[in-house]
């Protein structure tokens, strides 16, 4: 009986002790960004190329007011409101507060954001992107959608666990310019593995949804709503026939060099996101992603 009673309070020490360590996992420091002045145009601009607008806008819905559920093995997952509502959005928000969020994965509370949210390939934004992000959110109409949260069981529902996952499988991108390669290369090096997070769809996951990184760009046979996202390695891309014009005009248009169409979540990203963008860098994001430079 005595064994029994020693092994009990040995257990509930443990479940105490792991429980406080999710409590309390340590988490990036809040920056302090001061105020900078933002560039409204430049940072819808950003906010379209990192799809921002196509996840935070319902089909039916105001602008950055909530975006469709989207489904996962994990639960269903809600992004929010991000308009500059202060009751339901983030108008109550510092500067600092949003770029913590971004680059950081970071709720002003201190706790962590669930990684369906991209925040590791933000995190190549600069301070001045992300001001620029800021000032075009606080310039757009402010909803008062309110917005609903996760529908996630036990025990992702527990929003501390995140603290340890990401420890292990979380890997921020630090853009850094390859002085061996062209400006052009290297904007499409930005865009592929920071802002536009391609590898966020088109990078295999673990079972716990950590992205093999070994495996980057290769495709994910298995995505979070079921469907298949195809490799897109350079190797891939040029067996398949895409050229650098071919590629571009795709991410414009939605087209295929088939004459096929994207379907599914990439006709998504195309109609909300790539096709706003810049045709120098939607070729800048054929060039780098086919390994093609000038």
């Amino acid at each position: 009986m005595r064994i029994f009673l020693v092994l009990a309070v040995l257990g509930l020490a443990l479940a105490v002790t792991g429980a406080a360590a999710i409590t309390f996992w340590p988490l990036p420091v809040s920056p302090d960004l001061g105020v900078i002045d933002g560039d409204a145009k430049r940072g819808a601009y950003l906010l379209r190329a990192g799809g921002c607008v196509a996840c935070h806008t319902r089909n039916d819905g105001d602008l950055l007011a909530g975006g469709e559920p989207l489904k996962s093995p994990f639960g269903e997952f809600r992004a929010p409101n991000i308009t500059a509502n202060q009751e339901n959005g983030i108008g109550g928000w510092s500067l600092s507060d949003f770029a913590r969020a971004v680059r950081q994965g970071v709720r002003p509370d201190g706790t962590p954001y669930y990684p369906a949210f991209p925040y590791e390939f933000y995190a190549a934004y600069s301070d001045q992107d992300v001001a620029d992000m800021w000032s075009a959110i606080r310039s757009a109409p402010a909803s008062a959608a309110a917005s609903p949260g996760h529908a996630l069981p036990f025990p992702f529902s527990i929003r501390n666990g995140v603290s340890v996952w990401r420890s292990f499988f979380a890997a921020p991108y630090r853009h850094e310019r390859d002085n061996a390669r062209s400006a052009s290369w290297n904007r499409g090096r930005f865009f592929v593995e920071g802002p536009a997070h391609c590898g966020a769809c088109h990078t295999p996951r673990n079972l716990i949804g950590g992205l093999v990184t070994d495996e980057a760009l290769s495709g994910n046979p298995e995505m979070m709503d079921g469907s298949r996202a195809p490799g897109i390695t350079a190797s891939q891309l040029k067996e398949r026939g895409w050229t650098v014009d071919t590629l571009r005009r795709a991410l414009r248009t939605g087209t295929l060099h088939d004459g096929d169409a994207f379907g599914g979540s990439m006709a998504e990203v195309v109609e909300e996101g790539t096709s706003y963008m810049l045709t120098q860098h939607l070729e800048d994001i054929a060039r780098y992603l086919l390994d093609v430079d000038e």
